[in-house]
């Protein structure tokens, strides 16, 4: 569409920036997932080949989100002043290689090293394309947009777990380890795709050659007043202000407990499933993508209907609830209802998350929210590193692989009970303008 064309309407402005924006990034967050979680995949050969054990493994696959979570506030704020188009290029291409340089592995200190670096290199891809969604969709539409990206988790993981069962397969081929081919074709199309993020993704509206010159002002400056309006509301006006907020912080500690569960599940799945019997890796990879359809399903039912601030915090505790009790039925059954269990809590794993990241951008703006949200992550990806190392050290201790999901129930339970404490930045005002479905840039006053 030219730039001298007229403004369409909210909804349909909505509906075309979707179409664009959203194919691309969630491709890329598939790959992204896949090179950081396929070590789920190889854990068992890990172990015969080069004998690391549960722990270690649960270490370095841990270690990722240590030096993942060290990197994101400044990766997001190199963002902010770069460009999302450049930057997640080069997190793009720099993580692709290092995922590929997983073959080379020998034991556990080359283990936890490439971990690390890969936890560098992607650092800041997941909260730098939620920082870069509040610049194109306004409050009421962000928690669809953010659920929609979080497919990518789930995408990942359904095709994932079968591919990966299927590489592991070509164990012997041209001398390789079937791990060691995993790594290779899963990593390098991370740096193929990494040229069409750069080719068509804009880094505003006003560079989007879909949109109006009016279009792009009109989004622009509604979106800066919403923002503006919710950090007044929320007092935050600088860095320091964000770690003095209660809400950042009962933020983080609801995301904390959502991560551990996201990753123990992620990490673990896979031999919890190997334990049920005998199971070629195929058999084992095609079971462990049923939980993970469950979840894109929850990803694209729920967060569409997080459209005020009431329904987003009702929403977000029906989901926690659904992760505990899904996990205490994969823990006490067996191969049938255990299974069921993890289905029900991957199905509200992307209804909980998507919402949660609404609330640091009703109550930030600027370089700020650009921190906030990348502080929620880094602080909330502590669960990464602990959920994986809370499974693989409870696993060597009690030779049980469920063992570790009862300590993670715990902590998800204390996250249940601080999700009714939430609130959005100057919420009944914003709760008001979102019902009243105006179509103009929000004032001070609406707000």
């Amino acid at each position: 569409m030219s730039k001298s064309a007229t403004l369409r309407s909210p909804e349909v402005l909505n509906r075309v920036i979707f179409a664009r924006l959203m194919p691309l990034l969630i491709a890329a967050y598939i790959l992204a997932f896949l090179d950081r979680s396929n070590i789920g995949m190889a854990k068992e050969r890990l172990e015969i080949d080069l004998g690391i054990s549960a722990t270690a493994y649960g270490i370095g696959a841990g270690l990722f989100f240590l030096t993942y979570a060290v990197c994101e506030i400044p990766s997001n704020m190199i963002m902010h002043k770069v460009g999302a188009r450049w930057w997640i290029m080069r997190i793009m291409i720099t993580w692709g290689l290092i995922s590929a340089a997983m073959m080379f592995v020998q034991g556990e200190w080359s283990f936890y090293i490439l971990r690390m670096l890969l936890g560098v290199a992607e650092a800041g891809l997941f909260p730098g394309v939620m920082y870069y969604l509040t610049k194109w969709f306004t409050v009421k539409d962000r928690a669809k947009a953010n659920g929609a990206f979080l497919l990518g988790v789930s995408i990942a993981n359904i095709v994932g777990a079968p591919i990966g069962g299927v590489l592991l397969t070509m164990d012997g081929f041209l001398g390789l380890h079937g791990w060691q081919w995993m790594f290779l074709i899963e990593g390098v199309p991370a740096c193929f795709l990494a040229l069409l993020v750069w080719k068509f993704l804009p880094d505003s509206p006003k560079q989007a050659k879909f949109l109006s010159a009016e279009e792009a002002e009109w989004l622009e400056s509604t979106i800066d007043a919403e923002e503006q309006a919710g950090a007044s509301g929320a007092s935050n006006h600088r860095l320091a202000d964000i770690v003095r907020d209660p809400q950042i912080l009962l933020v983080v500690g609801v995301y904390f407990g959502h991560q551990l569960a996201v990753y123990a599940l992620n990490f673990f799945l896979p031999s919890i499933i190997g334990g049920w019997g005998e199971l070629s890796s195929i058999q084992i990879g095609l079971l462990t993508a049923i939980p993970w359809v469950f979840s894109a399903v929850g990803a694209l039912l729920l967060p569409r209907f997080a459209k005020t601030a009431s329904t987003s915090k009702k929403i977000a505790l029906g989901s926690m609830i659904g992760i505990i009790v899904g996990f205490i039925i994969g823990a006490l059954g067996g191969p049938v209802l255990g299974l069921i269990g993890f289905c029900l809590a991957a199905f509200n794993f992307f209804a909980l998350q998507p919402i949660l990241f609404t609330y640091p951008a009703t109550r930030l703006s600027g370089v700020g929210l650009a921190a906030g949200l990348a502080l929620v992550n880094t602080v909330g990806l502590l669960g990464g590193f602990l959920g994986p190392y809370i499974m693989g050290f409870m696993e060597d201790v009690t030779g049980s692989g469920v063992s570790g999901l009862w300590l993670i129930v715990g902590v998800c339970i204390i996250g249940a009970f601080l999700i009714p404490f939430l609130k959005q930045g100057h919420e009944s005002n914003a709760e008001e303008a979102q019902n009243s479905g105006s179509t103009q840039p929000p004032t001070n006053s609406e707000k």
